[in-house]
């Protein structure tokens, strides 16, 4: 694993964005048609275009008995459980409040790997942690005061230990080359996870027009496979845990972006909560760094 640099900051805040975003666009769709009906569909254009991509540069789909593994639970953790339990809630949580809680994910990711990898934090990257997570609880109380859905949030707070378990997952599917190929097959699997309770719970009752049509492509094509993608990336350059800092910004860039397309209300607690989070992504960023000899 090489140390955080420029290079890996630039995929981080990429992703940060990318995935931040998918909270505005899922917001948009989960308005205008069924939540699992529309993820199982995206993942299944997402996997094909994916794949074909991945066959034109020559990907092989003979993969590593761990990145088989890794991407049936990555299939169904993220985009089976967090991503669907997300859309679900975003049918009455706004999507601001939604990528606050998403957030969490990076204090969870990094006590699962001290205590199941037995990774060493340093004091700095516990402060740092702990900075982020304030920053987020300060946000969220700001907005829990408001009227806010506490189902809808319940499901969000699920959905993140989901996101914990996928973004351990990667391990195993961060090495052996055929990322793209590898994130085509984790689509096909989360589509094959939704399909079944979409067609036993929902009905197909979808208004067509063409915010639905520009948010659905947008979900596909962005955050559902460039920033997987650039996930991958990031997970085998980095590892798991520190490239997990940089789903701490994704409340800002929810709220950011949420905010200006959506008219999502930006309040100061969200301007204080966002200062914290961001000392907190550098203080992690700094405590991954080797001391000089």
């Amino acid at each position: 694993m090489n140390k955080i640099d420029g290079k890996a900051i630039l995929m981080g805040v990429a992703f940060g964005v990318m995935w931040a975003s998918a909270f505005t666009s899922a917001r948009v769709i989960v308005q205008y048609a069924p939540p699992l009906h529309a993820l199982a569909l995206r993942f299944l254009v997402s996997g094909v275009i994916g794949l074909v991509i991945a066959l034109w540069l020559q990907q092989s789909w003979h993969l590593t008995r761990k990145q088989w593994i890794a991407v049936i639970v990555f299939g169904i953790a993220q985009n089976g459980l967090y991503l669907g339990l997300n859309f679900i809630a975003m049918q009455t949580v706004e999507a601001s409040l939604a990528s606050i809680i998403a957030s969490t994910m990076p204090l969870l990711a990094a006590f699962a790997g001290w205590a199941v990898y037995r990774e060493t934090i340093r004091p700095l990257g516990i402060a740092g942690l702990l900075a982020g997570v304030l920053g987020v609880a300060l946000i969220m109380g700001a907005r829990l005061q408001g009227d806010v859905d506490l189902f809808g949030v319940a499901l969000c707070g699920i959905s993140v230990v989901s996101l914990t378990v996928a973004t351990l997952a990667v391990r195993g599917a961060s090495s052996g080359g055929n990322f793209l190929m590898v994130v085509s097959l984790q689509m096909f699997v989360g589509s094959a996870v939704l399909w079944g309770p979409a067609l036993a719970f929902e009905a197909w009752d979808v208004t067509w027009n063409w915010q639905l049509v520009v948010a659905f492509m947008y979900t596909v094509l962005v955050p559902g496979l460039g920033a997987t993608l650039i996930w991958f990336l990031l997970v085998d350059r980095i590892g798991a845990t520190p490239a997990a800092v940089f789903h701490f910004l994704t409340p800002f860039f929810g709220v950011l972006i949420a905010s200006v397309l959506l008219g999502e209300q930006l309040g100061s607690m969200d301007v204080i909560g966002v200062l914290i989070i961001t000392a907190g992504i550098l203080a992690v960023q700094l405590s991954k760094q080797k001391p000089k000899p």
